[in-house]
């Protein structure tokens, strides 16, 4: 059986539920990234009526890396794409127990980057709608936190607990403290990579450079980009430790 219902069936997808439920416990003796490399694992994945996006298959040779700047469950993430007028999404979600919640086929596309004609024209560059040849993965996650006191806040003034914060040697995008990606979710994110470069052959080595605005992104190059790669206003994803640990193994 492929890893996605949707990956195989074409048609009525929307109904399909929870199957193949099994992740990375959490536990003292989790192996390094690296060691992780050639484990059978399986990803948990669940299935969401949603109709907000593009129903064209086009060819993917982009992968790109975001988080929610929002709460905890996927799922919700969805339903508010859900309610919007424009066809905005990736096609998977990942919560902060490591779900991946999938939406529409990896083969279909929505707007995810929200470039414009000018950020190619600053660069000198062609318009090219990268939204149509990548694919975009969602991280549950408050990004940015501010520090007051012994307290971190998110952008809407909600506490985040310390155990939940990464504090950066060298501050990203002007800050030092992010919302911690969890274990689960960076498990995850890695199955999918791995999944996404064997199905489109979509190159997913590690380039230190994705983490600031990257002409290789913007012009097409196959590869794996963050939302920073093509956009100076964002900062997702954050250069988390774990995370760069995880990218240098696959």
């Amino acid at each position: 059986m492929s890893l996605f219902y949707f990956e195989n069936e074409k048609k009525n997808y929307t109904k399909h539920a929870l199957y193949n439920c099994w992740i990375l416990s959490h536990k003292t003796d989790i192996p390094t990234w690296s060691q992780k490399k050639d484990l059978n694992l399986y990803m948990q994945i669940k299935q969401v009526e949603f109709t907000n996006y593009k129903n064209e298959v086009t060819k993917k040779s982009q992968i790109y890396l975001h988080h929610t700047a929002g709460g905890p469950s996927a799922e919700n993430v969805f339903k508010f794409w859900q309610s919007d007028a424009t066809p905005v999404a990736t096609c998977v979600s990942i919560s902060r127990d490591g779900q991946i919640v999938q939406g529409f086929p990896s083969e279909k596309w929505a707007y995810h980057l929200g470039l414009s004609n000018q950020m190619f024209a600053n660069n000198k560059m062609p318009y090219i709608n990268l939204d149509k040849i990548s694919i975009g993965i969602e991280i549950c996650a408050w990004g940015p936190l501010t520090k007051k006191g012994d307290k971190f806040y998110n952008y809407v003034n909600g506490i985040v607990p310390a155990n939940e914060v990464s504090e950066l040697k060298t501050p990203f995008k002007g800050k030092t403290y992010y919302h911690k990606y969890t274990d689960a979710q960076i498990e995850s994110t890695r199955q999918l990579l791995l999944h996404w470069h064997k199905k489109y052959g979509i190159p997913i080595t590690y380039d230190p450079a994705i983490w600031e605005i990257n002409k290789n992104a913007l012009s097409g190059k196959p590869g794996l980009y963050t939302h920073v790669s093509v956009r100076q206003d964002k900062s997702d994803v954050f250069p988390q430790e774990e995370l760069i640990e995880m990218l240098l193994s696959l």
